[in-house]
């Protein structure tokens, strides 16, 4: 290869003084994109292609082509980096296939971290990008790299909600994974499977999924970002099935702490739902302290004041607070279905507490009156009304034609009756005892 201008330049001045050509050194630029266009560059390497290259410049080339994925990333043209990912496919072909596949793969998770972020039609176009990149590592024979892209798009298709697409493709994938006893891949494509059936509300099923991916993890070493996302859905499944919410306290906190060692923005979450599981165990002081820690101080944000705000709703009891918390922060509650789920039952309690206080001083009251007092529709007020009086929260009926509700108080059982009737079969006893005595006798 021949000797660029810049490189005889340096070699003239070392012979003069060495000095100074460690100074032109430290001068050089870099990054060759420091003084050049992306697009420039990547039509450069378009021209290329057909050179033998040697390893350093390979590797050069590779790392070049990550950094205008970040640039293309950062700066939001999705577009260019959907070109870019299919125009620097020749050149794979003069990495290792193990190379290849972590440049691609690389670059189809920026694509798709960006695209999943926005709306559902360009969530689609995601997709359709990942299946001609698993179409073209098939016909290229790049067998784990198609793997790779497989697990992505099962992965994708759970984040748009296609989830008879995520658990069709993820069993075919898996039965291959065990044959080839991949168990990085395994342990991944397992816990979007237990995702997927959790999203579902199948939770048996969930939660074998999870178990299977445990076990897999458990004879690897598994990096922190992955043993977060386990524990993260064991406190989600914990959570749900079970509504044990002190162990999935623990899990949360153990997934905070595995993303927030590798700084993974996942760690926002974990600490947000490891403050729903202290709203839920009625213990809403304690999110306070948790708020001011040392900890949660860097990740302080919108999640964070969404479940402050909840938990200050739950300490008054007060309803009216609890609608504004979700109204204002309907983006972190409404749309997070893990918390939003969780919510809803929140809902549920405080509104019987409230309920349950106003109804206690009287023997019958209007509905219209309790519906004014807790400030909400008398439709609604009739309707969990009616169900406490099911689910026997408290004895009474709805009187619907006159609305009143008439409450009973419960009296204590009276236990004469189970008194004699214990006496009477004791007696019944010594009878038939004085019977068979009697026979005896003749």
């Amino acid at each position: 290869m021949s000797l660029s201008d810049t490189e005889k330049e340096l070699m003239e001045v070392d012979e003069r003084n060495p000095g100074m050509a460690g100074a032109m050194m430290m001068e050089m630029p870099s990054n060759p994109l420091q003084n050049m266009d992306p697009q420039e560059y990547l039509n450069k390497m378009a021209e290329e292609e057909n050179q033998e290259l040697d390893e350093e410049t390979l590797k050069e080339r590779e790392t070049v082509i990550m950094d205008i994925g970040k640039k293309f990333r950062d700066d939001g043209k999705a577009v260019e980096l959907e070109n870019m990912i299919k125009m620097i496919r020749p050149f794979t072909k003069l990495l290792s296939k193990a190379k290849a596949a972590k440049l691609i793969r690389g670059l189809v998770d920026m694509y798709l971290d960006m695209e999943t972020g926005a709306s559902k039609g360009r969530a689609e176009q995601a997709v359709e990008l990942c299946k001609e990149c698993i179409q073209w590592a098939t016909e290229e024979k790049r067998i784990f790299l198609r793997q790779a892209l497989e697990a992505r798009l099962i992965g994708l298709y759970f984040d748009v909600g296609r989830y008879q697409d995520a658990l069709a493709d993820g069993s075919r994938l898996l039965k291959e994974l065990k044959k080839l006893d991949d168990k990085n891949l395994l342990v991944e494509v397992q816990l979007l499977e237990s995702k997927t059936y959790h999203a579902l509300s199948n939770l048996p099923k969930a939660r074998a999924a999870l178990t299977s991916a445990r076990t897999t993890a458990n004879s690897i070493y598994v990096p922190p970002k992955v043993q977060g996302q386990l524990d993260l859905q064991s406190g989600i499944l914990h959570a749900s099935e079970e509504k044990d919410f002190k162990t999935a306290f623990s899990y949360f906190f153990e997934a905070f702490e595995g993303f927030d060692s590798v700084e993974d923005p996942m760690a926002i979450m974990a600490l947000k739902y490891m403050l729903m599981s202290k709203v839920m165990l009625n213990l809403p002081d304690e999110v306070t302290n948790l708020v001011s820690g040392k900890l949660a101080l860097k990740h302080a944000g919108p999640e964070l004041e969404a479940m402050k705000a909840v938990a200050l709703s739950a300490k008054n009891r007060s309803l009216s607070d609890f609608q504004a918390a979700v109204k204002t922060f309907k983006a972190q509650l409404e749309e997070d279905l893990i918390v939003s789920k969780h919510l809803d039952s929140l809902y549920s309690s405080m509104l019987e507490q409230n309920l349950c206080r106003i109804i206690e001083p009287y023997s019958k009251v209007q509905v219209d009156y309790v519906a004014g007092k807790i400030g909400l529709p008398k439709a609604e007020v009739e309707k969990k009304l009616s169900q406490m009086i099911l689910d026997k929260k408290f004895l009474g009926i709805l009187d619907q034609e006159t609305g009143v509700l008439v409450i009973f108080t419960s009296e204590s059982r009276d236990k004469t009756f189970d008194d004699v009737i214990e006496t009477i079969g004791a007696m019944n006893m010594v009878v038939d005892r004085l019977y068979h005595s009697a026979m005896k006798l003749t």
